[in-house]
């Protein structure tokens, strides 16, 4: 081995652990570290995508209430008076963010959102869009995950953590991002709970939530706190970060009816067989969360209330074929790329949402319900020769016949079915 070579050997890049032997550049810096050209490479695209959002979110206007809320129904059909209340909590955080620097001499409290709704109402659909919409970072989180400090589970504080990651670790980005806790509802404290066992992910969370979600510095891992207990901590102020809790709350009816002596069934009033009012139509009241088993403190660090409606199957249906995301139009996208033009007939999409809505996972159920009609189309069509057009119909979603594929501009099914039927006014 020349001693040329053996002196390359030597030189490790301190980020990657190349040797100068395996890249074709590397610079030297003091007390014999190195950097390869590589990793410079890869730090200059991280930091250049740092800049793009940041000079993307202060060039932005902030968008009016108004404006939100029409961004809002392109990805989220029904649920308007959530929307409109979402549109407006949302201005206000942001508008009080840009002039907080002002003359004013009144100081605007933040006022932080709580969403009330059955599961696949769109909870978690509207922090995604807000996000997209404000061009902020966004951190998704269970509360069921959550425990007390010193317990199997997160600590409150990795909550900070998940949206720094999303951040890319950009201080100036974490403090104007939104964090969603979801199932907020499961760490309801269990008041008449008969076990003998501490409820290590109910009240206790609740009490580490409150100065977080309020606004606090606070002392935040950057790798995750329990693996890396000797790490430096970061200290961030979670003052500006909006925070946006969910849950379902089932029995927070049962509450309200005790309250109000009306009889109310799930999260609709049932007042006869075929006429269904919704709970969201009543007034939610502090007292109720505090009865299902919320500290007070975390309920008046939730002001603004909104309660989503249940889905019905005329908005199951528009929910699959109108959004700017809909699932029709993303399995359409995906069959054309099979060179096949894939369409739903009107009472195909009627019969989707109506077999979603019978599964009672809201707008969830209609991916999975589209999966079970198209699989075995979507298995055999890529091999199959001359196929040009697939239709779903209400037939073949309710498995009366196979899914229709046409070949050649000719209408064929599996041997044995019944013939298709015309007149059916294609939507998708």
């Amino acid at each position: 081995m020349s001693k040329k070579h053996s002196e390359w050997e030597s030189y490790i890049c301190s980020f990657c652990g190349k040797t100068r032997n395996e890249v074709s550049c590397m610079v030297a810096g003091i007390n014999d570290a190195y950097i390869c050209k590589e990793c410079v490479f890869l730090f200059e695209q991280k930091l250049n995508q740092r800049d793009a959002r940041k000079r993307m979110a202060e060039d932005g206007e902030l968008p009016t209430p108004m404006e939100i809320c029409r961004c809002l129904d392109d990805y989220v059909i029904g649920q308007e008076a959530v929307k409109k209340m979402l549109s407006v909590a949302v201005y206000n955080h942001y508008k009080r963010r840009k002039y907080k620097d002002s003359s004013s001499r009144v100081e605007l409290a933040k006022a932080n959102v709580l969403l009330i709704g059955p599961t696949g109402s769109g909870k978690t659909l509207l922090a995604q869009t807000l996000s997209r919409i404000l061009k902020v970072p966004l951190a998704i989180v269970d509360a069921t995950a959550l425990t007390e400090a010193g317990y199997v589970g997160e600590d409150v504080e990795n909550i900070i953590q998940r949206l720094m990651q999303q951040s890319d670790y950009d201080m100036e980005q974490v403090v104007r991002g939104i964090i969603y806790i979801d199932e907020i509802d499961k760490i309801a404290r269990k008041a008449d709970n008969p076990s003998i066992t501490r409820d290590v992910s109910g009240e206790g969370v609740q009490q580490a939530l409150l100065k977080l979600i309020e606004g606090t510095v606070a002392s935040v891992p950057p790798a995750g706190g329990r693996k890396h207990p000797h790490q430096e901590y970061v200290q961030v102020d979670t003052t500006e970060i909006l925070f946006i809790c969910g849950g379902a709350f089932d029995g927070l009816d049962n509450i309200i009816k005790r309250r109000c002596n009306k009889a109310v069934i799930g999260f609709n009033q049932q007042t006869d067989k075929n006429r269904m009012v919704p709970v969201a139509a009543m007034r939610v009241l502090p007292e109720d969360l505090v009865a299902y088993g919320l500290i007070p403190e975390l309920v008046g660090r939730l002001p603004v209330v909104g309660v989503l409606e249940d889905i019905e199957v005329s908005a199951l249906a528009d929910i699959f074929t109108r959004p700017k995301n809909a699932l029709a139009k993303q399995y359409i996208e995906m069959l054309s790329m099979d060179g096949v033009e894939l369409s739903f007939t009107e009472d195909g999409v009627q019969a989707i949402g109506e077999k979603a809505k019978k599964r009672g996972t809201g707008a969830r159920g209609l991916r999975a319900v589209t999966e079970e009609v198209l699989m075995e189309t979507m298995f055999a069509v890529p091999n199959m020769k001359a196929v040009n057009k697939v239709v779903v119909d209400a037939g073949a979603v309710n498995n009366s016949r196979p899914v229709l594929i046409m070949k050649d501009g000719k209408r064929r099914r599996a041997p044995g079915s019944k013939r298709a039927t015309g007149g059916k006014r294609q939507v998708a």
